[in-house]
């Protein structure tokens, strides 16, 4: 390895597996010292176990790393100031924050429940939120004391978010929220040398055993590509979270197998201005004509 993370102290949230796992393990092998966190819960939420941050922190050891556990919860207020704090108790700093914890809970909106959408709303973007406002206190107390960090915060959206998925209306929208958590991060925090970007992954996880039911099997010859295996995510996550990517901000980025996107978000489509107030008829006319101009959105997954 080229040793790109070398001297960082990273923070990989839901690490203790899947994507989060193959993060904290390429993090290491790159140089980082790894926090590793990860609840311990089950695909849906429930449960609790200390076990899976253990093993990957005892497989980064084992390679030579340097790695600790965290298994608070990070939607809370507390949890989230705690794993800031044990960057810095360990290791005397921190610059790099990957949040990637979550579950899902899916339905279709009809059946979808107030505690079920509440649950995927709280893991996900409220467990985005919480270690950004602590580690971005502790970046900008470093930046007012004269020492502006290379800090980089890489947040874990979906496909689900970007173009929405039946049947997954609370993540889809949970996902939706981490970009605009995003883009606004990465406007408020450039002055004090933090560059907040996202992801939008799809590998083999435990949460996509559904999504991606028909393309799950690993490859069948030994040595071929697995373009479902998390490990191809990580280098773009490595690469963002390193000092590397030096004015690289509010960017977002589908990856999957050996492709990587820029995603070009919501941008000005074909405009009209009357400049003065439509009649209901005029703007629907109008809006036929844009539409009829613009480009066909890109369908939902899981539509029919």
């Amino acid at each position: 390895m080229s040793g790109l993370c070398g001297g960082r102290v990273a923070v990989v949230t839901g690490a203790g597996r899947g994507l989060g796992r193959a993060h904290a393990l390429a993090f290491a092998a790159e140089g980082a010292k790894v926090v590793v966190n990860d609840l311990g819960a089950g695909p849906d939420g429930a449960g609790r176990s200390a076990d899976p941050a253990r093993e990957v922190v005892a497989e980064i050891r084992a390679a030579g790393g340097e790695a600790i556990t965290h298994t608070a919860d990070i939607a809370t207020a507390d949890g989230a100031a705690s794993l800031v704090a044990a960057a810095l108790d360990t290791y005397g700093r921190l610059d790099t924050l990957v949040s990637n914890a979550g579950f899902l809970r899916d339905r279709m909106l009809v059946n979808l429940g107030e505690d079920d959408w509440d649950a995927v709303i709280r893991v996900h973007l409220r467990g985005h939120f919480l270690p950004l406002r602590y580690a971005a206190a502790h970046w900008r107390a470093e930046t007012k004391a004269g020492r502006t960090p290379a800090a980089r915060v890489v947040h874990t959206s979906s496909g689900a978010g970007l173009m929405g998925s039946v049947g997954q209306g609370n993540y889809a929208a949970a996902k939706a929220g981490i970009l605009g958590l995003t883009l606004v991060a990465a406007a408020e925090l450039d002055r004090y040398g933090i560059q907040v970007n996202a992801v939008a992954p799809a590998a083999r996880t435990r949460m996509t055993e559904t999504t991606f039911a028909d393309t799950m099997a690993a490859p069948g010859e030994p040595g071929a590509f697995d373009a479902m295996a998390p490990a191809n995510v990580s280098p773009l996550v490595v690469w963002l979270g390193s000092a590397a990517c030096a004015g690289v901000t509010g960017r977002v980025f589908e990856a999957d197998g050996g492709r990587i996107t820029v995603m070009d978000g919501w941008r000005r489509g074909p405009t009209a201005d009357k400049g003065a107030r439509w009649t209901p008829a005029e703007a629907g006319e109008a809006a036929g004509d844009l539409l009829a101009a613009a480009e066909p959105p890109e369908p939902v997954y899981g539509a029919f």
